[in-house]
């Protein structure tokens, strides 16, 4: 058909058309009736894109055993008290954390008394009456008493030292050079000489040991070496001119000081202890490359150092499941070897984090755990 251009004076063919037929059929003295232009259809609108969905959380299971009521003793923990309720303790924000009566797990004490329901279906824990705590003297020393995420004694001192030296640190830093006293080993309240102390002296050290290096079990990437905490030393008298020794005073000591021991700025704790308990937010795997004060069976509230850092999406409160590596046994029938399937042995909590590297307090272990076990993210069981 025939394009007419757009013009004041021009008719769409179809009105064209019925004027035509109008004046053949003598009726050319009534007007013709001109037809409205149909509107071109219009296209459907695309189709949205879907909007990415979080990763759904895995549903929160009570143990069978649940109590219906639990009195909160003194030295318990979350941890402590979730394990009461839930097959998976670190899920425990899900049972107490949209509670209008318990908005805070954190702000829990002894004494109060906690009691399991049912709300649209998901379990609920709520506390039993109010808690009164009218004074601001009471309430300031309530919440140095609330209780904690985890067992903060097992994990204080470890905080208190560097756990991972560079290559480069351990060359540059000051060491004990000798003792003022001719022994062989030295404690606390005992004075040291000191070698290569910076320009900018420090008053307070941690004193260290270099110890093994760590490495990844699978790509045999250097990580850093194993800082193992000696003691703790302040300094008493710096050098003097054409004298590189100063001389410093063991203030603490965790084992025996030697002369080598290296000297490092202590750290500051900056542990929160009040953080949530969570998976990490992509698959990982990882290993145990280590445990604190060299152990080689690992059980519950011990230290433990993985492969794997913010580097790989870890932060404190991430929460992994622990695997036994599958051991390797020969085939009756065959000439190759046969590696038995990993298996399920407990679950830590990552606490302290480095790029590469962390360290995690073993929660739960229910089975005897060993250096090069596996961690994974835990999956719905």
């Amino acid at each position: 058909m025939r394009k007419y251009n757009a013009s004041p004076f021009q008719l769409p063919a179809r009105g064209a058309a019925a004027l035509l037929i109008a004046l053949l059929a003598g009726c050319a003295s009534q007007a013709p009736q001109v037809a409205e232009p149909v509107a071109a259809p219009v296209a459907p609108p695309p189709p949205a894109a879907p909007v990415p969905q979080a990763e759904p959380t895995a549903p929160v299971v009570l143990r069978e055993d649940a109590p219906l009521r639990y009195v909160v003793k003194k030295g318990d923990t979350l941890w402590d008290i979730a394990q009461y309720f839930l097959r998976d303790a670190w899920q425990w924000p899900e049972l107490w954390y949209t509670n209008s009566q318990v908005r805070n797990p954190h702000l829990i004490y002894p004494g109060d008394v906690l009691t399991l329901i049912n709300v649209d279906g998901r379990p609920r824990l709520v506390r039993e009456g109010p808690v009164e705590r009218l004074s601001p003297r009471v309430r300031e020393e309530a919440i140095d008493a609330s209780l904690p995420a985890i067992p903060i004694e097992a994990i204080r001192n470890f905080l208190r030292g560097p756990r991972l030296v560079t290559l480069e640190e351990t060359q540059r830093s000051p060491y004990v050079v000798a003792f003022v006293d001719e022994r062989l080993a030295v404690g606390a309240n005992n004075d040291v000489y000191v070698k290569n102390l910076p320009a900018e002296v420090k008053y307070s050290y941690a004193v260290i040991r270099v110890g093994e290096p760590y490495r990844d079990p699978d790509s045999r990437e250097l990580l850093g070496y194993e800082a193992i905490p000696t003691g703790e030393a302040e300094l008493r008298e710096p050098g003097q001119a054409g004298q590189p020794t100063a001389l410093m005073r063991i203030t603490k000591s965790n084992r025996e000081v030697l002369v080598a021991d290296r000297l490092l700025p202590i750290e500051a704790e900056s542990f929160d202890a009040n953080f949530y308990p969570h998976p990490p937010a992509s698959p990982l795997e990882g290993r145990i490359i280590s445990v604190f004060d060299g152990l080689s069976q690992i059980s519950q509230y011990q230290i433990v150092a993985l492969n794997r850092g913010s580097n790989h999406g870890l932060d404190p409160g991430t929460v992994l499941d622990i695997f036994q590596s599958g051991r390797v046994v020969p085939d009756p029938y065959g000439s190759r070897a046969v590696r038995l399937p990993d298996q399920y042995a407990g679950v830590l909590m990552v606490f302290k984090v480095t790029p590469k590297l962390s360290y995690g307090l073993v929660m739960n272990a229910t089975k005897p755990l060993h250096v090069l076990d596996k961690v994974k993210k835990p999956a719905p069981r």
